[in-house]
């Protein structure tokens, strides 16, 4: 006797994209959103250390610059209902990798747990003279 099991997932249409916009998080400085959402999967943008309430770079130090990056990507996370812990995979740009420990710690404390993928990579050059660049995908199930 042979038992056949099947699995039917229901799927969202995943053709549908939604735009996310938040004041709590920097405008786009060109033609891009600060995040999409297409169907249970948030593409967030690139974060750069701007000040949301002045427009302002945050560049104090290295580990300040981190910290306002992570709290836009929570700000564009939680406009579209989701949190650090739906996020899946990050993209970290670094102008210089000698500061990959200080925005690493800073990093460490978003996560508690079944942490994303990730990559960090050394770049040349980042928008308005940022030393940190970083993106997220989040996915809610």
């Amino acid at each position: 006797m042979i038992t056949i099991t099947v699995y039917i997932c229901k799927t969202q249409n995943t053709h549908m994209k939604s735009i996310i916009n938040t004041i709590s998080a920097p405008s786009p400085i060109g033609p891009y959103s600060q995040g999409v959402l297409a169907g249970n999967t948030l593409y967030v943008s690139g974060q750069i250390a701007i000040n949301p309430e002045n427009g302002k770079m945050v560049q104090q130090t290295i580990a300040q610059e981190a910290k306002q990056i992570m709290l836009n990507i929570e700000a564009v996370l939680n406009e579209a209902g989701m949190g650090f812990e739906h996020i899946v995979k990050t993209s970290i740009f670094l102008k210089n990798i000698g500061d990959f420990s200080a925005v690493n710690e800073v990093y460490s404390t978003y996560f508690t747990g079944n942490f994303p993928a990730r990559e960090t990579v050394e770049v040349a050059k980042l928008p308005k003279e940022a030393n940190v660049e970083i993106s997220v995908i989040a996915v809610k199930i």
